[in-house]
């Protein structure tokens, strides 16, 4: 059965998708784009950050014209965040880049959208003091709210405590009815419980806070924080079937994508936990998104009919 998610319908089973860095200029990053969708690949999504960790030093180029760029060179391919956050957007101007994008992708948008790093570059970029945890997850839900009403309205006027619109105009609306995808990361309660009223998907990229001890205990975590979010989409009553499930791997112990075999391991473990989607990033030499091309390849091209 295919779950539909906005106005997109997945095939029945695990689903196999790319991470781009926008760190690559314009001739080099249309070739990979256009290679992803060549390689099967189901969406190819890509940070929404001014700056990342060890990238801070070299090319990293704005997420949303690299969006518009890719949609423009591709036909197929879904393409999305992986995450924006409130760090440094404001849901107003984001709602319209967003229509946008979906209208010049012909409705292959996702909107991936996390509460932001509290210690990383986007956090202090803009020249105030980083939140505190409780402000961080009040902005996360308020951002997240607005954002919806947005995307669903053609007119929208809200006061809230860190965000608001006045009049703001979101005419003709998203291609993807009622509005693009939306999937939301976080792992706590209120993470969890917003996820579950609003989301059409949630992401994890494993245990949050201290780092599991190997693959199997991380796994663990994520079986975890999936009967948790399954017990807040009951409290709001919502099925959590409805609700597409992405995992996105770079960040687990070990080396679960060092071997084919090994990458059939994780995909067919997470797609028993309830994951719908893994997410591999593109390869980067010398970094922590380090990987084989040829494997890389594999996983794209093959792992799907091995794991369904």
């Amino acid at each position: 059965m295919a779950r539909v998610v906005g106005a997109a319908a997945y095939r029945t089973g695990m689903l196999v998708s790319t991470v781009i860095l926008p760190i690559y200029r314009w001739p080099e990053a249309r070739e990979i784009w256009q290679r992803a969708e060549r390689l099967g690949a189901h969406a190819g999504y890509s940070y929404d950050h001014l700056s990342w960790r060890s990238f801070a030093g070299g090319p990293w180029y704005g997420t949303v014209p690299m969006l518009s760029a890719a949609a423009l060179v591709t036909d197929r391919l879904r393409l999305g965040t992986m995450v924006t956050s409130p760090n440094f957007r404001d849901p107003v101007p984001l709602a319209k880049d967003l229509m946008t994008l979906d209208e010049l992708s012909a409705g292959r948008i996702t909107a991936g959208i996390g509460a932001g790093s509290a210690t990383g570059f986007d956090a202090t970029v803009l020249g105030g003091p980083a939140w505190s945890a409780g402000e961080r997850a009040d902005r996360y839900a308020e951002f997240v709210r607005l954002l919806d009403t947005l995307l669903r309205n053609p007119d929208t006027t809200s006061t809230g405590r860190y965000y608001s619109a006045h009049a703001a105009k979101m005419i003709p609306g998203c291609v993807q009815r009622p509005r693009l995808p939306c999937y939301l990361a976080g792992t706590g309660p209120r993470g969890l419980r917003l996820a579950a009223e609003l989301g059409d998907g949630w992401i994890t990229t494993g245990p949050a806070g201290r780092p599991a001890a190997d693959l199997a205990a991380a796994m663990v975590a994520v079986g975890d924080q999936l009967r948790r979010l399954a017990d807040a989409c009951a409290a709001v009553g919502r099925d959590p079937a409805t609700l597409h499930r992405v995992l996105l791997t770079g960040f687990l112990p070990g080396e679960p994508l060092g071997s084919f075999d090994q990458a059939v391991e994780l995909a067919g473990a997470a797609a028993q936990l309830g994951v719908d989607e893994i997410v591999v990033h593109w390869p980067v030499p010398d970094s922590p998104f380090a990987l084989d091309e040829k494997l890389f390849e594999r996983i794209l091209t093959e792992l799907p009919d091995q794991v369904n």
